[in-house]
């Protein structure tokens, strides 16, 4: 069986995310989305919350499974049997960074390959840092994050979902 991780931040998962989960599924057996802790970054959700809106939002995805873990992201595809690490492109801006990436995690374990994916062009502009902006001023974000996502995002963002609907 061939299983890869999908890495990420996921503050919070949006449309391009899972566009990238789709293509993924269809060239694996699993995909693993792995939402990394990380200690240094405070993000808008916490872990648990970003673990449960990806699996509300791929319960039709039959062989997507979603974990976190903390730790480099390499020893984690290993201890889960994985194959790769899938990464998604949106852009040439993001193609130096993955680009270091992948060679330290070669370097690191050379049984682990990364595969990079581009999602549909309707998504390249689109990030997890726009939809918080976005919604932090009371923005409509459905077209662009799954419903669990855009539902979460008012409930943090109350007060300004309940002016921008006032101003309109």
């Amino acid at each position: 069986m061939k299983r890869v991780i999908y890495p990420g931040m996921f503050d919070p998962v949006t449309n391009g995310h899972l566009d990238v989960m789709k293509r993924a599924m269809e060239l694996f057996d699993e995909v693993i989305v792995t939402v990394a802790r990380n200690p240094e970054k405070k993000g808008l959700f916490t872990v648990e919350e970003k673990v449960f809106m990806i699996k509300e939002s791929i319960k039709e995805y039959p062989n997507v499974f979603v974990d976190s873990f903390d730790g480099l992201t390499v020893e984690h595809a290993e201890s889960l049997g994985a194959i790769g690490i899938i990464r998604g492109l949106r852009a040439v801006t993001d193609f130096e960074y993955e680009f270091q990436m992948a060679l330290m995690n070669r370097k690191i374990s050379g049984d682990i390959k990364t595969i990079f994916v581009m999602p549909h062009e309707k998504y390249t502009y689109l990030n997890s840092t726009i939809i918080r902006n976005l919604a932090m001023f009371g923005g409509d974000v459905s077209q662009f994050v799954p419903p669990i996502v855009e539902q979460k995002l008012k409930e943090k963002f109350p007060e300004q979902y309940k002016q921008h609907k006032k101003n309109e």
